[in-house]
């Protein structure tokens, strides 16, 4: 008899994601999962991704079908104004898989709130400061609540702000986009789209049903230092410093700088056995640089 491969399916198959499918295709994996444009569903499908159309206005035509035989679950496609779309439309449909093995939610460290530059970890309270941290928030203790109610070993990632090939201070700098806010005190923590996936993977050899992960790079860092380092990197004269109250920034850029931790990644470190390929933005942009 001939062993079925583990089989992942990922509701959005975007930018982090694609990281850990690259990794269990590798290994031999089949996988399958959504997405929301025909443009990108044709392009799956031509890379030999099992790829179905979804989104809140379009659930899956056959969501049993193409839950079949899903060993790990991923879902990184955000919550909306009316909740997580996934957990709305196809919660029942997950918690009727059997032979589920691991699912993840990808959450983010925005759940934390502001600290004013203080640490949390993953035992820390979840105090967010704005709309889109109380949606993560709802969306966290939705999962939870169908693991425990159906058994599905959910497992929440709490991701700092992502970073990789084709996004990134380099390509902010090349692009003319680069600015250089200054905010006193204010810090950002970080993780390489490379870690996301490792990390994701070590879980999935590990799991750890109702646990949660904080998900960065060792060292949280002022944005302009980030700037000015790629700036370095490429041989090119930074930006001038502004202060945040003359940036003139859009809601959404000022929501970012709401927000003022330092988030510890001991847990992946400790219980995971994760080392970080690149434990700060110097070694990631270096990297990136190099490749």
């Amino acid at each position: 008899m001939t062993d079925v491969p583990p089989r992942l399916f990922c509701f959005g198959l975007g930018y982090s994601a694609r990281a850990l499918v690259d990794i269990v295709r590798a290994e031999g994996w089949a996988v399958a999962g959504t997405c929301r444009g025909a443009e990108k569903h044709a392009a799956l499908k031509a890379d030999g991704i099992d790829a179905y159309l979804f989104d809140r206005a379009r659930p899956m035509d056959d969501p049993k079908a193409a839950l079949a035989g899903t060993t790990h679950l991923l879902l990184s496609a955000p919550p909306d104004a009316d909740g997580d779309p996934a957990l709305d439309l196809h919660g029942a449909d997950i918690a009727a898989c059997s032979g589920l093995e691991w699912a993840g939610y990808l959450s983010t460290t925005g759940v934390y709130g502001d600290r004013g530059g203080d640490w949390v970890d993953e035992m820390s309270d979840r105090q967010p400061s704005g709309s889109r941290g109380e949606r993560r928030v709802r969306a966290e203790d939705g999962w939870l609540s169908l693991g425990r109610g159906h058994g599905v070993p959910m497992h929440l990632f709490r991701l700092a702000g992502i970073y990789g090939p084709g996004r990134n201070a380099l390509e902010t700098v090349r692009s003319g986009r680069a600015r250089r806010v200054v905010k006193p005190g204010q810090v950002f923590s970080r993780i390489h789209r490379d870690d996301i996936a490792q990390t994701l993977r070590a879980s999935m050899a590990a799991p750890n049903p109702g646990a949660a992960y904080n998900l960065c790079d060792d060292e949280a860092a002022p944005p302009q230092d980030v700037i000015t380092f790629a700036c370095d990197l490429l041989g090119v004269d930074p930006p001038p410093e502004i202060p945040f109250e003359q940036a003139d920034l859009s809601p959404m850029g000022q929501s970012f700088y709401r927000d003022n931790k330092r988030v510890s990644n001991a847990r992946i470190k400790d219980e995971l056995g994760v080392t970080l390929k690149w434990p700060t933005y110097r070694e990631g942009l270096r990297g990136l640089l190099s490749s």
